[in-house]
Parts: C-alpha cells; sequence; structure tokens
C-alpha cells in the first residue's frame, strides 16, 4: 500500500551528534522492556517545516535550545513505519496507520548541563544517553527498526569523532 492510501502522520526527527560520533537517546517514559530508547521526533504541525518541526521536538523533549546545534545532513525522502497488528498507542486512537518522517542529522554544540529533560511539559524521555548509531538500531521498537537502519546507513559520515 502506497503513502498515498494510507493515513500516516508526517513528523520529523533528529539525529543529534556528539563530538565523539555518538548519536543521542531518549528513553521514553512509561516505556518498558527492552526497547525503550529513540532519538527525538515527532510530529509536524500544520504550516511547519519539517526542519523546524525537528528542532522544536528537539527542544520540546530534551531542553536543547537551537542555538547549540549546528547542521550536518538530511534525508530528503520521507521515510515511513506502520504501527503493529494490537499497537495501542495515542496515534492509532487519533486514526493514523502509521508516520512518515523525515529525518535531519545535527551536531550538539552544547555541555551535558544543556540536556534538560524536565524543561517542557509533558515530559516525554526520563533518562537519556549517547550510543554508537549502529548499536541505536537495536534499542528501539521493533516497528521502528528499518527507518533507524536508514539512518545508520545514510549518517555514518557523521560517526567520526572530531
Amino acid at each position: 500500500m502506497s503513502i498515498a492510501s494510507k493515513n500516516y502522520r508526517a513528523a520529523a526527527g533528529i539525529a543529534l551528534f556528539n563530538h565523539h560520533g555518538q548519536v543521542f537517546l531518549g528513553r521514553r517514559k512509561n516505556a518498558s522492556g527492552p526497547y525503550i530508547w529513540q532519538m527525538p521526533q515527532g510530529g509536524i504541525d500544520k504550516g511547519e517545516s519539517a526542519k523546524h518541526a525537528a528542532k522544536r521536538e528537539l527542544e520540546e523533549e530534551t531542553g536543547i535550545s537551537p542555538h547549540l546545534i549546528s547542521p550536518l545532513g538530511k534525508i530528503d525522502s520521507w521515510l515511513t513505519y506502520d504501527f503493529p497488528a494490537g499497537f495501542t498507542g495515542s496515534k492509532r486512537a487519533q486514526g493514523w496507520h502509521g508516520q512518515k518522517q523525515k529525518w535531519f542529522a545535527f551536531q550538539f554544540e552544547g555541555k551535558r548541563k544543556d540536556i534538560k529533560l524536565d524543561a517542557h511539559k509533558p515530559i516525554e524521555f526520563i533518562d537519556w544517553r549517547w550510543e554508537d548509531l549502529d548499536h541505536a538500531v537495536k534499542l528501539v521498537v521493533p516497528f521502528k527498526r528499518k527507518i533507524y537502519a536508514q539512518l545508520a546507513q545514510d549518517f555514518r559520515k557523521f560517526t567520526k569523532p572530531m
């Protein structure tokens, strides 16, 4: 089934890299089990560009101000995933079948103290860590892994320490 024939929520995400070439992962609030980590991401508001949405979501979820990041790259095409059968999250309840996402890579220019998971309400992440990009693929919920594998391939060039 094509993107046009399904109800996909438009979203944007950020792969935020530190100077060691590792990517930021947040531990999702109210998540349990082995797949509780993900990169900052969220919906694109009406009239908002995908890049602006990605930066806004980063700030809302991590407290990291846009002036503390610099652009590295992006993936031009939409990356999609479907919610699995039996998925009962709030987005499914709103009628979405999955998400289509635009992804951006940014360099973190701040310090550890600039990451404040409680800067905005509601809190989405309760913990965070820096992780190797290839390993991040194994830490995300299985239905998002195809996207994270694509991110690992396309953003690998940003994993070299600076």
